[in-house]
């Protein structure tokens, strides 16, 4: 519901919201502007001695004006001619002109009302109400994915369109909120839907009937100070009933022309200074600085509109068309899915299809959208759960742990829950069991079983469904195709080979960058935009299965390349250790971004072995600005199994690599890349003492090694890798 709540009224409104947004952010501009512009009029100066000065230079003054930023502006008759000008109160003379700026103006009439007058006015608030529907939605929608208020500017992962559109929600959202509701303040008491409670002064007596009195034996005006000044009405001297009126930041006075005798005084009502402190948090005047900020923020409504409609083209295309797929409220199967990447989403469309050819009402959402107070048919709930990383939630199912955990009773539906995984990974289906445990804690009753399923594979899916058929008293046959992952070829041009002398062959293998479409290159998809760290997906002959390859390159490099151990029977190793220059493999990439390095001076302590190098490396060949990286990589054979020997000693050389220190697993004493830190604790733990951000890559065995060793370097200093996990300092990508 949140998430439909959001996703419309920012497609619909997207073209006036941005319009809105930047206008106002111009706007913002001109308060801070002025300020620093005008003429402003000396501490203590007063009313009386400012009006003097003006009465002085311009005889047949009307009216003095003094805007929030200080600046003072003079009305008056010369001749029977009308004149005004921006005034410098040090002389009284005028020093520019007082009409608005054709671009402000133009600016304005834009902002407020589209150059269409009322119907104008009119859809700006609907954009401005559509904000602020956006603003609210968004900080539940935050919230949910980062795991509650409580962690709300922790460490972000997943693609750049989605951690950019958050980033700047979480930064800009205070100032959205403030700028839509005061918005339609201000349009609801344009409109004449708020009262107007302003009082006028009222005379305790008429006046004296005689003029000329001067101004500086005035004691209102020469009591108050310039500061406090928002304009001064004279009095036309032919009529002697006519008075001065003085309009303060406290109220509003009106004077006897001939005495100066002060007739009446009326209090600013608390409507009135409501009404003025809305309007100043609006435009920013009185308040430059607040304003800026606000039209800062207001910036990011054109990116985050930009990268809300990326992220949902990129939603729609990662998720099949589901057919039939029945509102949560009427529907009796409720279907949710928690994919990273996409392939769960498959299962679920082959489940889907088959309940309902079973005469069942299902729907199918992410588990993001878990809502049980929607699910009033539901009589069973299915979760279909991938898991990310070490164990992590999958980008679709952020914050549904802490959902359930809320929750005072359980939904009657019984639950049944289906994991998805690679069994080669530590942590196969990890977050699945997470969502299995946290259910049963709760006391949901449960459908079928907890079962997984391993690298996709349909005969896991099959037999699940079959006993999911069984509990339901249904005959369930699930025949799940596959889709194979749109590829394209790549050519193999140079490869370098190691380890073939001690069997365990090892190769480089570097490709020639495909051709990429310039729509591809600006949207940054297929291989438009990739970095060291990010996944290569490799289809193999013979499986419609992928493997993955970390990659040792990025796009700036103008090749694709990785590190291929061969193992024994492995069907894609086999097949790319076989590729020679001009061979063609059919590949794609998958964003990594959680295993990415990041800018800035911030050191990096990198931990690699074997084919684990290859990130690590392309992290040390994109170091242009020569950052500190400490490398800590291990090896069997210093002279077989020295992956990237020469390019590390050229990178350090350029100083795009601070430090190597080599471990080597295989000779008379087995030293391993665990080891050398513990040999160096005390330098690592100064490292990591100092901000410095720890990345692993390799196989398992050696990440817990890895882990142990850190554990026990950084019990002294009051750390773990847990909070430097937490803290986003501590990443790996193992297998």
């Amino acid at each position: 519901m949140i998430r439909t709540l959001h996703r419309w009224p920012g497609l619909l409104a997207l073209t006036l919201v941005t319009v809105l947004a930047l206008s106002g952010a111009a706007l913002s501009v001109f308060p801070a502007a002025e300020r620093l512009t005008a003429p402003q009029a000396d501490t203590g100066m007063t009313v009386a001695e400012l009006a003097l000065r003006i009465q002085s230079a311009y005889p047949g003054v009307e009216q003095i004006r003094r805007a929030p930023s200080g600046r003072i502006t003079a009305y008056w008759f010369d001749a029977g001619a009308p004149g005004a000008a921006v005034i410098n109160p040090a002389t009284g003379q005028g020093e520019g002109s007082a009409d608005p700026s054709q671009t402000l103006r133009w600016l304005t009439n834009l902002h407020r009302s589209l150059f269409l007058d009322d119907a104008g006015r009119i859809a700006m608030a609907v954009s401005a109400a559509a904000m602020l529907v956006l603003a609210f939605s968004g900080m539940a929608l935050v919230a949910r994915r980062v795991g509650g208020w409580q962690r709300w500017f922790s460490h972000l992962r997943g693609p750049l369109s989605g951690r950019l559109h958050v980033e700047i929600a979480r930064v800009a959202i205070a100032g959205l909120v403030l700028s839509s509701a005061t918005a339609l303040w201000m349009t609801a008491s344009t409109f004449g839907l708020l009262p107007d409670e302003g009082a006028s002064p009222a005379s305790q007596v008429g006046p004296s009937g005689v003029t000329g009195a001067a101004l500086g034996a005035m004691d209102l005006l020469g009591n108050t100070a310039v500061s406090e000044l928002r304009e001064l009405s004279f009095p036309s001297p032919d009529d002697a009933t006519d008075v001065f009126t003085l309009k303060t930041d406290r109220g509003t006075g009106i004077l006897d022309q001939g005495t100066g005798a002060l007739l009446g005084w009326a209090d600013l009502t608390t409507w009135e200074r409501v009404s003025e402190t809305i309007y100043m948090l609006h435009t920013g005047q009185g308040a430059p600085v607040l304003g800026l900020v606000l039209g800062l923020m207001a910036l990011g409504v054109p990116v985050m509109g930009g990268t809300g409609v990326a992220l949902w083209l990129s939603g729609r295309r990662s998720r099949p068309q589901i057919r039939e797929n029945v509102a949560a409220n009427r529907a009796k199967t409720i279907l949710l899915v928690g994919s990273e990447g996409g392939s769960s989403w498959g299962f679920a469309a082959t489940l889907h299809q088959a309940l309902t050819e079973a005469g069942q009402t299902v729907h199918a959402a992410p588990m993001s959208a878990f809502d049980p107070a929607r699910y009033i048919r539901a009589e069973r709930i299915i979760i279909l759960a991938a898991t990310y990383g070490d164990g992590d939630a999958p980008v679709a199912a952020k914050g549904f742990l802490n959902q359930l955990a809320q929750l005072e009773t359980v939904p009657a539906a019984p639950l049944a829950v289906l994991g998805f995984g690679d069994r080669s990974f530590p942590a196969f289906c990890a977050f699945a069991k997470a969502v299995s445990t946290a259910a049963e804690a709760k006391g949901w009753r449960v459908l079928v079983p907890f079962s997984t399923v391993d690298r996709q594979s349909p005969q896991d899916f099959a037999r699940w469904g079959h006993s999911l058929g069984q509990a339901m008293g249904i005959e369930l046959v699930l025949a799940h195709q596959p889709v194979p992952t749109a590829s394209q070829p790549l050519t193999l041009v140079s490869r370098r080979d190691y380890g073939a002398e001690v069997q365990a062959p090892t190769a480089i293998l570097r490709f020639a960058l495909p051709k990429i479409p310039l729509w591809l290159r600006l949207t940054g998809l297929g291989f438009g935009r990739f970095r060291a760290g990010d996944l290569l997906g490799i289809l193999p002959e013979g499986s419609t299965v992928p493997r993955f390859y970390s990659l040792a390159s990025g796009r700036n490099d103008g090749f694709i390349e990785i590190v291929v151990k061969k193992h024994p029977g492995g069907l894609c190793s086999g097949q790319l250790m076989a590729l020679e220059p001009g061979d063609r493999i059919n590949a794609f990439l998958r964003p990594n971004p959680g295993f990415h390095a990041e800018g800035g001076r911030v050191p990096l302590i990198l931990i690699g072995a074997g084919t684990g190098i290859g990130p690590l490396a392309g992290f040390v060949r994109d170091n242009a600005k020569r950052s500190p990286i400490h490398l800590y990589f291990g090896m069997r054979h210093h002279d077989s199994d020295f992956l990237y020997g020469e390019d590390l000693a050229s990178w350090q050389a350029e100083g795009r690599l601070t430090r190597l220190v080599t471990a080597i697993s295989r000779g008379a004493k087995p030293h391993y890349v665990q080891d050398a830190l513990r040999a160096e604790a005390t330098q690592v733990a100064q490292l990591i003492r100092d901000g410095a951000r720890i990345m692993v890559c390799g196989g398992r065995e050696m990440a817990a090694g890895v882990a142990d060793a850190l554990f026990d370097i950084l019990a002294p200093i009051g750390l773990t890798p847990i909070a430097l996990r937490a803290e986003g300092r501590y990443v790996e990508d193992v297998y």
